[in-house]
């Protein structure tokens, strides 16, 4: 290792000394590092750590050291994360990729256990659970069982995992939420362990970094530790000991002042800081918070803004540590001798934050007075979109034609092969909507009437709020005196409690609000990410059948942090995101276009109204009942055994060996293609020719409209493989759950519902223009024929293509489509990180320009040129090449196009074909 600044020395803490790199070292050298965002400290002590004058330079400290706070960032860094963080979702793909990549390391004559994770890795199963039983006692139980009968060869999958890698461990299902349970028991904010070609006698202590699989990784940030989402694809090579490659960040500094005003919830900051940061613009940017506003912020009201950071648009939203942090780690149950290190190391390199900390230089700067926070949702399909609570009837009135679908009517079409409507049928929309149009139907042998805006789903869920005690009590309050009052949820309303760690479960019991809660059918029905993923079940037939026969636009509200179209459930198109206390009152209310402010949210038992604010908490009452009924010794219970798991995961079968044993008959876990007869050295890259549009769409298209998720219909393309594998439609499972199945996930890639192409105008669905034969087929079925056909694909798409979490199904699905390009206005980071990793190009538009200002139709003919040139001569600078447009017509259109392959370690991975075979290749000349 090389030492040049030397900044490698010791530090003794409760009698054990560590080997620490001391940022200050670099003072000397006359870089200032004390007026760096603490963000940049970090990444630099990571630098100084791992400098060997190959992977990590001189030149690479000297400019993170020296960064300049407006400068265009140019300079390519490598980031080694101390752990990669899983959920199950993402978490069995990558180690479907693993498995498969021990069987091509062995196939090519190398050691299959060189394809070993040479960090921690933790993988916390969370999204696999579903409500399928709510507002009973035993929801909880059947849904447990119901999702081990579903899952059960994906989880004895992942106990291979378990066993055949080394540095890998699994927190078993029923436990939490992957982030509230990284929160409260995985992060070590400081970490020990030894550096690789270093000596194992004395261990360094570094901060604690990592990447996940999940976008909203960056909860963690509000306990000071710096992490993010990636691609699975991404983590897979995290998992392998090759460096994040990135742009040394602009940072935006979000300075806070004063206290949330009465009445109000840490969900309400976070919808207005979102806000105010996509407002602002802050994609591929860093946000760190500051300002004597901190000092008000409880540990878990940080954690709920940082969560947020993919739905504000950063990269990540940290900040620092100080004696809140320390203070819960301490009282979360963390080691004395931890907690001790963490305050010793933090303020040994200048990494504690306290009153007097001088404020960093910022790349821009915002600020927030808290005092001016408002009750708020957001919705009603971006969680950017943020409507003060007295504005929301109003809000859904003017969105309501909108939600039906425009002016016009709107087929909705989910195909198979040829095009045909879902149900037999179109859903047209209402030229002019009446929100009292209804349905009358029987619910629980009560009469009902659905109309549009009525609430049919109720989700206190997602691991934004649920890791929040100020929050989850101030509902299970309202629940109380809601009760009281003689309150009750509509029958309509489908409620749910999906808690992030089992320690919400006992402090909830402790404060005495569980029956109320229950008493109002929010009964836990699991932990885990439910109703915010898609896994919010099927409504009830009477509910579901009225809103498809009235073509209603009902309503969701959850706790959440994701309201994309098409993702909460198929019935309901318009979703709101809300503080859990608000959701309780929706459910009583049973309607979104209701003005809570001003009107009743129902009669009592005594016939009187009952209005919001009779049966909201003081923020004292919320104060004094966490102080009550949070305590430290929940956490140590409930963690003490968090990776052993229950009977049901102990008794699963646990495969053996080195190498996985594929069985040829699974639908849940096949042997990916992508190795399949590799090279072992890449082909050479070559340009694309006559190449077809398989997809034209326009902006805001989110990982959510391209991945497969959620149910799996039976007339689909995917539905329709299972039916002929011998999986009847009651054992679909979900998308989710198949993810380690390529063949159900390439023919649900473009598949959501709610997809709008500009081939097939006037259909909503999956389906596209075969051209030049314009036949409507599925998007699957259309890019097989391409496939059979010779022909390479392309992608066209507006702003923001790939926002959303970072699915790499996303990317791996178009991948094994055929397409070999998206030419954008724009991309999402992570999702522009994957299409690289997988060897499919990002293209931009020239600035200012569209597809439709160019005057492409997408049924044209493209080629383009200059990709094989470009990896020489090196894109990194932000070059363009050249894109012709040919119409059947012989109508020819030039332009030029952005490549995105912004480092010279992205055009290393699509010159071999993506990051997985770069990797392997690596691997097998070591």
């Amino acid at each position: 290792m090389s030492n040049s600044f030397n900044s490698h020395g010791t530090l003794e803490v409760g009698g054990r000394t560590y080997r620490i790199a001391r940022l200050r070292a670099l003072e000397s050298h006359g870089m200032p590092v004390a007026r760096l965002p603490f963000a940049l400290r970090i990444l630099l002590e990571n630098l100084l750590r791992r400098e060997d004058g190959k992977v990590v330079r001189r030149s690479d400290i000297e400019a993170l050291a020296t960064w300049q706070p407006q400068a265009t960032p140019v300079k390519e860094i490598a980031f080694m994360p101390g752990r990669v963080l899983l959920q199950d979702f993402t978490g069995v793909p990558a180690v479907v990729d693993l498995a498969a990549m021990r069987d091509a390391m062995r196939a090519m004559g190398g050691d299959p256990k060189k394809i070993n994770p040479l960090q921690p890795v933790e993988l916390v199963i969370d999204h696999s659970v579903q409500v399928d039983e709510y507002g009973t006692s035993a929801a909880f139980l059947i849904n447990s069982e119901r999702e081990f009968e579903r899952n059960r060869e994906r989880y004895a999958f992942l106990r291979w995992g378990q066993t055949a890698f080394d540095n890998f461990k699994v927190v078993p299902p029923d436990t939490g939420i992957v982030h509230q349970v990284n929160l409260e028991y995985l992060a070590r904010v400081v970490m020990v362990g030894a550096e690789k070609g270093t000596s194992h006698e004395m261990q360094w202590a570094y901060p604690d970094t990592l990447v996940g699989t999940d976008s909203h990784t960056t909860m963690i940030n509000g306990l000071g530790v710096l992490g993010w989402g990636v691609g699975g694809i991404e983590a897979e090579a995290a998992m392998l000991g090759e460096s994040v490659t990135m742009l040394i960040p602009q940072v935006v500094g979000f300075r806070m002042s004063g206290r949330l005003p009465e009445g109000t919830t840490a969900t309400d900051l976070v919808l207005r800081v979102t806000e105010m940061l996509r407002t602002k613009g802050v994609v591929g940017k860093f946000v760190e918070f500051f300002g004597p506003g901190l000092a008000n912020l409880p540990l878990a009201d940080r954690a709920t803004i940082a969560n947020m950071a993919p739905e504000y648009g950063a990269t990540c939203g940290i900040f620092p540590v100080d004696q809140i942090a320390v203070d819960y780690l301490r009282f979360s149950g963390r080691k004395a001798e931890q907690v001790e290190l963490v305050e010793a190391y933090m303020k040994e390199q200048g990494l504690f934050h306290t009153a007097d900390t001088p404020e960093a230089e910022y790349s821009d700067t915002l600020e927030l007075d808290l005092s001016t926070v408002e009750s708020s949702l957001a919705g009603p399909r971006r969680p950017q979109d943020r409507i003060r609570l007295s504005e929301v009837k109003a809000s859904f009135a003017r969105d309501l034609p909108g939600l039906l679908g425009g002016s016009g009517p709107r087929p909705v079409a989910t195909t198979i092969g040829r095009f045909e409507s879902e149900g037999g049928g179109v859903a047209t929309a209402e030229p002019e909507p009446e929100v009292e149009h209804g349905i009358e139907t029987m619910i629980d042998g009560v009469a009902c009437r659905i109309r549009h805006g009525s609430v049919v789903i109720a989700a206190i869920t997602s691991c934004t709020n649920t890791s929040n005690p100020s929050v989850m009590l101030a509902a299970g309050l309202v629940a109380q005196k809601a009760v009281a009052r003689g309150l009750q949820v509509k029958p309509w309303v489908k409620t749910s409690l999906a808690p992030g760690s089992k320690v919400v479960t006992d402090y909830l019991n402790a404060a005495g609000v569980t029956p109320a809660l229950e008493a109002l059918k929010f009964h836990l029905v699991g932990y885990g990410c439910t109703t915010c993923i898609g896994n919010s079940g099927p409504l009830p037939e009477a509910v579901s059948q009225a809103i498809e026969q009235g073509g209603l636009v009902a309503a969701a509200v959850l706790s959440g942090n994701r309201n994309f179209e098409g993702r909460i459930n198929s019935d309901v198109r318009a979703n709101y995101l809300a503080s859990p206390p608000l959701v309780v009152a929706y459910a009583l209310a049973g309607r979104i276009d209701i003005d809570l402010v001003t009107e009743p949210i129902g009669n009592g038992s005594d016939g009187q109204p009952v209005y919001l604010r009779d049966i909201w908490p003081s923020q004292q009452e919320i104060a004094s009942t966490v102080a009550r009924a949070v305590r430290a010794e929940m956490f140590e219970k409930q963690y003490a055994d968090v990776f052993n798991g229950d009977a049901q995961w102990n008794g699963l079968p646990v495969p053996e060996g080195e190498t996985y044993a594929w069985e040829p008959d699974s639908t849940y876990v096949r042997q990916p293609p992508y190795f399949d007869n590799m090279p072992q050295e890449p082909a050479p890259v070559t340009d694309l020719r006559g190449a077809r549009v398989l997809a034209f769409y326009g902006d805001s298209i989110t990982t959510d409209h391209i991945s497969p998720a959620g149910a799996i219909k039976p007339i689909s393309p995917a539905g329709k493989y299972l039916v002929e594998h011998g999986v009847p439609p009651k054992e679909f499972n979900s998308y989710g759950a198949r993810r380690g199945n390529h063949e159900v996930m390439m023919r649900g890639t473009f598949a959501n519902t709610r997809l709008r192409n500009k081939l097939t105008p006037g259909i909503e669905g999956g389906v596209t223009a075969h051209l030049p034969s314009g036949e409507t087929l599925s998007i699957y079925d259309a890019a097989m024929r391409y496939e059979a056909e010779g022909v390479p694909t392309v992608i066209l798409a507006g702003k923001e293509y790939g926002t959303g979490s970072s699915r790499d199904w996303a990317a791996k699905g178009p991948r094994l489509q055929g397409v070999r390009a998206v030419i954008a206005e724009s991309f999402e980071r992570i999702h522009r990180s994957n299409l690289i990793g997988m060897g499919i190009v990002p293209l931009e538009f020239p600035a200012g320009e569209t597809a439709e200002s160019l005057g492409l139709t997408g049924h044209e003919t493209l080629a383009i040129a200059g990709i094989a040139a470009g990896l020489v001569d090196d894109f990194a600078g932000g070059k363009s090449i050249s894109v012709s447009a040919t119409s059947d017509a012989g109508v020819r259109r030039e332009f030029k196009a952005k490549v995105r392959l912004d480092t010279p370690q992205e055009m290393a991975y699509y010159r071999h074909g993506g990051i997985l075979q770069y990797v392997l290749r690596k691997l097998l000349k070591d």
